[in-house]
């Protein structure tokens, strides 16, 4: 008997509006895989990630999570303390998820509302603030901070409540290179520790190393490739219709070429 997936999602559609947002989406996720979800801005792929964290639901279709239906009124069940211990989410702008007088106090927030003794969420605010290497932020206004501390903080946020299941959205929206690299050090590391780790990007460069699958959203907002991660992205074909990579025509004298741009750019063809 093969073991329920973490996350089954089945026909999911979503509306804003009159306007799809998601149309009949259906897969599936285990637990300990590592998913990029990849998609151009405004195909879905941002408010697929909020369904996953049980902050919006579908219009038609459904989602389970270890089997049990991730709807609003189970949310305001049983599941509730389950989800919210298990699954942590990170938002593209860490100005939407920080809200505390100072960063120490927005670490804590998450295990002292899950009824953490203080010694104990106080031990993990200090731990997790040395960890990302943030401990002389500790009495700052998160406000105050720039994009990448303030992605660090959202970070320390999610991971002070040690949960199993990793959302990302657009994980270096804002960042600087010496910022994105601690990044992917970092979920590298949750990755050895079999974490499951969910991200929505349009940065193609991100996926190959950090992801072992991918998932393609189109501008239809229909899902049109799951595979193998290093697979997908050697789909030119689908990259260039999904308009995650573009292309354009120039002229060496006589020699025609045509480029490939995104992160994989090169000369692809000749005429």
């Amino acid at each position: 008997m093969m073991d329920e997936p973490l996350y089954s999602v089945d026909g999911v559609s979503y509306r804003y509006g009159p306007g799809w947002a998601l149309r009949d989406v259906t897969f599936t996720v285990g637990g300990g895989e590592s998913l990029a979800i990849l998609g151009a801005n405004g195909s879905g792929k941002s408010t697929l990630l909020k369904i996953l964290n049980g902050l919006v639901f579908p219009s038609g279709g459904g989602v389970r999570f270890m089997g049990a239906p991730l709807t609003e009124a189970g949310l305001k069940g049983n599941l509730l303390r389950c989800f919210r211990e298990r699954v942590g989410f990170v938002f593209a702008e860490p100005d939407v998820q920080l809200f505390c007088p100072t960063v120490s106090d927005e670490v804590a927030f998450g295990p002292l509302q899950l009824e953490l003794p203080a010694k104990e969420a106080a031990s993990r605010v200090e731990e997790l603030l040395s960890m990302l290497g943030i401990t002389a932020l500790s009495q700052r206004p998160p406000w105050t901070l720039s994009t990448g501390e303030k992605k660090k903080v959202a970070i320390a946020a999610v991971l002070a409540v040690n949960p199993d299941v990793l959302l990302l959205d657009e994980p270096t929206n804002g960042l600087d290179p010496r910022t994105q690299v601690w990044l992917f050090e970092l979920i590298e590391s949750l990755k050895g520790l079999k974490k499951t780790c969910i991200m929505s990007t349009h940065d193609l460069s991100l996926v190959e190393d950090l992801a072992e699958r991918a998932l393609v959203i189109d501008e239809s907002h229909r899902l049109v490739a799951d595979g193998a991660a290093r697979e997908v992205l050697r789909n030119k074909d689908l990259l260039l219709a999904a308009n995650l990579i573009h292309e354009h025509t120039h002229r060496h004298g006589d020699v025609v070429h045509i480029h490939s741009h995104g992160p994989f750019g090169m000369h692809d063809e000749h005429e």
